[in-house]
């Protein structure tokens, strides 16, 4: 997961950098109130409270307690209903569960987090391996992950709530300008995966070279106006734009717009942090799943990029508002290895029937994006910020 970091680090920042990720995980639960921490509408969604004890979990039992001398789990039951799918760390509380542990207490994981963040900032003074440093620089990058994934649930939560209480009225979704208009890519060899020193996941490795054919890119993202007239011209009653599967899922499930999407008295609303507003036929499109995605292009006589046409060009476009769908499968690069342990389970085992996403959202949080990044979700999954670009 690492190129020649653990040689680089300096000490000092990665204390610093464990101060601040560490604060910002409890930044974004500030608006909540104490019974929103234990809510789990779906088993996708995790409560609140649950991210912020497994991630500390995670610096537990893959850090303090390999490295740190004398180290005293704060309460062994912790490792049973913590571990989110380790198992090589063990046995684990059922996933879609969660949301039945009104104990511990909220106020009980916030002491587990300080007694974990004590025992770390004192280990980080201390000279410690490359592996040690390396497992941690992954920690951060994995609570990261959590806080992108802690701010979506927390939407879905409020979001499924019948009166569509707001995260905090005073919240701004960060703004992102759309670009216009396509970009062309000449056929020809192109090299992707990630290359550098810094920090990446097992599953940007190897860097290798793809050949791709002419095609070309939308520089901007589909828009909930352009989506509207999709839905509009019947584009959910239409079956030629659907998958098999896609087609089943929507009438299994009577979806007929994305995400957060209400109509009320004939106008279009949607459900953000800061509540129900009316619908901003210019802002990017989000939480709308593959199928929705594939079958809206369709609509438009184009395409979804491959992942491989979407990195090659990614320096010629503006992205990072939302996770984008790309037409290709999570599956592994050539020379793909997985890590020894339990950070071998990170990535590899999830690798079939998943569809991979490119670029970052507003959810990401800052410094976590890069163009190598793959994130992969179900075909079926909406209530992550996904997007839609285009190509042809």
């Amino acid at each position: 997961m690492l190129s020649e970091t653990s040689q680089k680090v300096n000490k000092t920042n990665i204390l610093d950098s464990f101060r601040k990720v560490r604060k910002y995980s409890e930044d974004i639960c500030k608006p909540l109130m104490t019974e929103d921490y234990v809510v789990q509408p779906i088993a996708d969604v995790s409560p609140p409270k649950w991210h912020l004890a497994h991630v500390t979990w995670f610096f537990e039992t893959l850090v303090l307690k390999p490295y740190l001398k004398g180290y005293e789990e704060f309460d062994p039951q912790y490792n049973f209903l913590f571990n989110s799918y380790y198992e090589t760390v063990g046995t684990r509380w059922i996933r879609a569960k969660r949301g039945e542990l009104s104990r511990p207490t909220v106020k009980e994981i916030y002491e587990y987090r300080k007694y974990v963040d004590d025992a770390m900032s004192g280990l980080l003074q201390q000279n410690l391996p490359d592996d040690a440093v390396d497992t941690i620089i992954t920690g951060l990058n994995h609570e990261q992950q959590h806080q992108e994934l802690l701010l979506t649930d927390i939407k879905y939560i409020l979001g499924n709530n019948p009166i569509y209480p707001p995260y905090d009225v005073n919240y701004k979704e960060p703004f992102f300008s759309n670009g216009s208009g396509y970009t062309k890519m000449e056929k020809g060899l192109y090299e992707i995966g990630y290359k550098g020193n810094g920090f990446c996941f097992d599953n940007e490795l190897q860097p290798h070279k793809i050949y791709l054919e002419d095609f070309q890119i939308s520089n901007a993202c589909v828009t909930n106006g352009e989506y509207a007239e999709f839905i509009k011209d019947g584009g959910y009653k239409n079956f030629h734009f659907w998958h098999s599967d896609g087609w089943r899922w929507i009438n299994e499930n009577h979806i007929e717009c994305p995400l957060y999407w209400h109509l009320i008295d004939g106008k279009w609303y949607e459900y953000n942090l800061e509540g129900l507003k009316p619908l901003d036929g210019n802002t990017i499109l989000r939480h709308v799943s593959y199928f929705e995605a594939f079958a809206y292009a369709q609509w438009r006589k184009l395409r979804l990029p491959t992942e491989g046409e979407w990195e090659a060009a990614s320096d010629k476009f503006t992205w990072g508002s939302r996770w984008e769908w790309t037409e290709s499968s999570y599956l592994p690069y050539p020379g793909f290895k997985k890590l020894p342990g339990a950070l071998g389970e990170y990535n590899g085992k999830f690798m079939v029937s998943q569809k991979v996403l490119r670029g970052a959202s507003v959810a990401t949080p800052e410094g976590h994006s890069r163009k190598s990044y793959r994130n992969f979700f179900y075909p079926d999954e909406r209530w992550q910020y996904t997007g839609i670009r285009l190509a042809k």
